[in-house]
């Protein structure tokens, strides 16, 4: 056979459905491959093979990946007997008593878990560095960061350890580490993917999770297996009217699809990254579709001062839950300090102060139709990075306030709007910089399109036309597995 790195996970199911490779074997290449990279790479807060060999020894792996090796990111998704510390010393040495209902819809579609990728604390930044874990480093150049807060799931993808990853994102946390590393990640319409059993949201509906990956159609089936409704749902995404699968190898029609330069914070695209719009918008038009210079009309301070109330909310009530299980309140040294200051905000924003963020988040979905409504507009098009990957230390919950936020607001502007009205959004690996010293490859730039709630199927058939066109699979960094 070929080399374990040259198929993706549908093809790795395929080897194992055939009897050519055993689930076994492609086990101990990952685990192998982990291990490889983990001291450049600092992208596993946990590997537990024990783990893996305990499912498979139940030999009960079926489904549409029955035995592809597959990790879950350190943050919110519980593995039962692995570690869960959301990437926080006041969470240490937590193990989780229970799975997920994604975790078994991951296990019904025979994934086999044998480790857990880095996050920053409570996934709080744009970089996954944390004071537990350390600094998580990209293959593309190890000075930089390999995006946040699924920067763990990005490095390991990227490095060729597995094909896919879980990931989640509140606030562009799929996206900005796809961009940063060079690989296709979804973010899912609100509703479209279980969070539970205990809660069915988080962030107040800001958070959303699915994953990483290399092929666009990995993806598409790992959303087929486990999108769908859960006990409790107050809401849950369209129907599709096909697999998301079937979506993959079908050209859409031709599109009208808004160019959206300016974020709404007023960040504009540096040069690299204007770049890949100008080559990413002759592509487009080379497939058919029209691309038009166009954008809403959003009040981005009033968005994001909406967003910053919520999530420190979130956090506080997040600490206090961790008080309930450890029965003391987490030390201040327990907690990184840009953390310690936004759960601090969260306990002091008035009451009245979440229905309005709520309340704007609700309006601007309206004015995001809308706008697309009015000006025919099927997608938009946005840079999903503003500029290359960071330089590590920058973003870290641990740096500068005040430089510290300007960093992340200007980095990827584009991707917190579509966590705030709950529409789904994608990266695709269409452009990379010229080489550096540190970069001989170049760095990897991600192109975001965002569309109408519960949209994902023409997200993903464009992403399919996308990925046939201009193939990013074959391309493979300096730090790599194999």
């Amino acid at each position: 056979m070929k080399e374990y790195s040259d198929y993706d996970a549908m093809g790795l199911a395929e080897l194992v459905r055939t009897r050519q490779v055993s689930a076994s074997e492609l086990l101990d290449q990952a685990v192998q491959r982990a291990e490889a990279v983990q001291g450049d790479l600092n992208c596993f807060s946990a590997l537990y093979p024990d783990l893996a060999k305990q499912q498979l020894s139940k030999g009960d792996q079926t489904g549409p990946f029955a035995g592809v090796p597959f990790v879950t990111k350190d943050l919110a998704v519980a593995v039962k007997g692995a570690p869960l510390t959301n990437g926080s010393v006041s969470w240490k040495g937590h193990v989780a008593e229970w799975d997920s209902t994604l975790t078994q819809r991951y296990r019904d579609a025979g994934l086999v878990f044998f480790g857990q990728t880095t996050s920053p604390e409570f996934g709080l930044t744009t970089t996954t560095e944390s004071t537990l874990y350390g600094q998580t480093r990209n293959p593309w150049d190890v000075t930089r960061t390999s995006g946040g807060s699924s920067g763990g799931a990005s490095a390991a993808v990227a490095a060729g350890v597995l094909p896919m990853a879980q990931a989640s994102d509140g606030g562009g946390s799929i996206r900005i580490p796809a961009a940063s590393c060079g690989l296709f990640g979804m973010k899912p319409s609100r509703g479209r993917i279980p969070m539970g059993p205990w809660r069915t949201e988080n962030w107040n509906g800001l958070s959303t999770i699915h994953a990483l990956s290399r092929s666009v159609r990995d993806n598409a089936a790992l959303m087929d297996a486990t999108h769908g409704p859960e006990t409790g749902n107050r809401y849950q995404a369209p129907k599709p009217e096909r697999s998301f699968l079937e979506e993959v190898s079908r050209d859409p029609k031709p599109l009208k699809i808004a160019l959206w330069r300016t974020a709404p914070n007023g960040t504009e695209p540096d040069e690299d990254a204007a770049a890949g719009l100008a080559t990413t918008a002759k592509l487009l038009e080379d497939l058919g579709h029209r691309v038009v210079e166009a954008a809403p009309q959003i009040d981005g301070e009033a968005i994001g001062k909406a967003a910053l109330f919520t999530i420190s909310a979130n956090i506080a009530a997040m600490i206090d839950d961790r008080a309930k299980m450890t029965g003391r309140q987490p030390r201040e040294d327990e907690l990184e300090p840009i953390t310690l200051a936004m759960s601090n905000l969260g306990r002091t924003v008035p009451m009245v102060e979440l229905a309005k963020a709520n309340n704007l988040f609700n309006e601007n979905a309206i004015i995001f139709e809308t706008f697309l409504n009015e000006g025919g507009y099927d997608l938009i098009l946005a840079p999903t990075l503003s500029r290359a990957p960071e330089k590590l230390g920058v973003m870290a919950l641990t740096a500068d306030p005040d430089s510290m936020g300007a960093a992340v607001a200007s980095f990827s502007p584009h991707c917190p709007f579509f966590n705030q009205i709950g529409a789904p959004a994608m990266s695709v690996p269409l452009h990379w910089t010229p080489p550096t010293e540190t970069a001989p490859q170049g760095l990897p730039i991600g192109m975001m399109f965002g569309g109408r709630y519960g949209s994902e199927a023409l997200l993903y058939s464009l992403a399919g036309q996308l990925e046939r066109a201009k193939p990013w699979v074959r391309r493979r960094p300096p730090i790599w597995a194999g």
